[in-house]
């Protein structure tokens, strides 16, 4: 029995120890609702499988051979009783669980903006074959396969894909949502501390998906301006060409950033039938003096 509990606790902490940058260790507002969500749902099945877990047991135990007070019915056919507590059990469960999930997925629709005194971060997220594009639009700047944010500020995402429909998650900051072409899809999310936080791909998307991760960076809102004002000194400009560069098949692409963004990019991204050739759609939203 020693024995047994000890291989419990063994097996019980080499599963939870890869738990340290997923959904069970939250991060963000909404991660932390969802992992509410998960407990409460548990809870409410644990509810039924312990019980009927120890009254498995039990009545292997009471009908054992050996035991000669538990009496065979072998003609038994139906009980009301029995019939209702087997049947009523199972659609509480379902009714609380389905519950809790439907209530909780309209408190984290995706859209709903997160209350806050600040302004939410504007991010736009392209996903590529095999890479994430994420654009800046208010700073003018775009990064490849690292998304930094500043802490306690709520980021509003728009999402589309180049290509095939993909995943974007960030387990610690919660809402996994799909990108699809020719779409956008919307996400809030927030991080209320500073750390380095991975981001995958959740969707099969072709021979690169597995080197499909970037770093979601929340940093103090010094040390966010201190990384604008860097990315808009060095890199190239992302207009119509560089992003058809960027938009070839690549894999395993180290992160980097584009001091500049053509305006409407994200826009012919989702519909790439849009001319870039109309001189005023090739403006850099960024300020003149980032331009060089």
């Amino acid at each position: 029995m020693r024995y047994l509990f000890l291989s419990t606790v063994l097996i019980c902490a080499t599963a939870l120890g890869g738990c340290n940058e997923g959904v069970l260790n939250p991060q963000g507002p909404i991660a932390v609702a969802e992992r509410q969500i998960l407990f409460d749902s548990l809870g409410i099945m644990l509810a039924i499988v312990i019980p009927v877990t120890l009254a498995t047991l039990g009545v292997a135990f009471w009908f054992r051979a050996s035991n000669r007070r538990a009496i065979y019915r072998p003609d038994f056919v139906y009980s009301g009783r029995i019939e209702v507590l087997v049947w009523s059990i199972p659609l509480m469960t379902v009714l609380l669980v389905g519950g809790v999930a439907w209530v909780g997925a309209h408190d984290l629709d995706p859209r709903r903006p997160i209350n806050a005194k600040v302004q939410p971060l504007r991010v736009q997220v392209a996903s590529l074959d095999w890479k994430w594009l994420f654009i800046y639009p208010d700073q003018g700047i775009a990064s490849v396969n690292r998304l930094v944010i500043p802490v306690g500020t709520p980021i509003s995402l728009e999402l589309t894909s180049a290509g095939v429909m993909n995943s974007f998650f960030v387990p610690q900051l919660g809402s996994q949502i799909y990108t699809m072409a020719g779409m956008t899809t919307h996400l809030q999310l927030q991080a209320d501390n500073p750390g380095s936080y991975p981001g995958i791909s959740a969707q099969f998307s072709g021979d690169g998906f597995a080197d499909m991760i970037f770093k979601a960076d929340a940093v103090p809102d010094a040390k966010f301006s201190q990384w604008v004002e860097s990315a808009r000194a060095t890199g190239p400009v992302l207009d119509a060409h560089t992003y058809d560069d960027l938009a070839k098949p690549s894999k395993a692409v180290a992160p980097f950033t584009y001091r500049a963004v053509a305006s409407e990019l994200f826009n012919r991204i989702v519909m790439p039938e849009m001319s870039m050739n109309d001189p005023t759609k090739l403006v850099c939203l960024a300020s003149p003096r980032a331009v060089r």
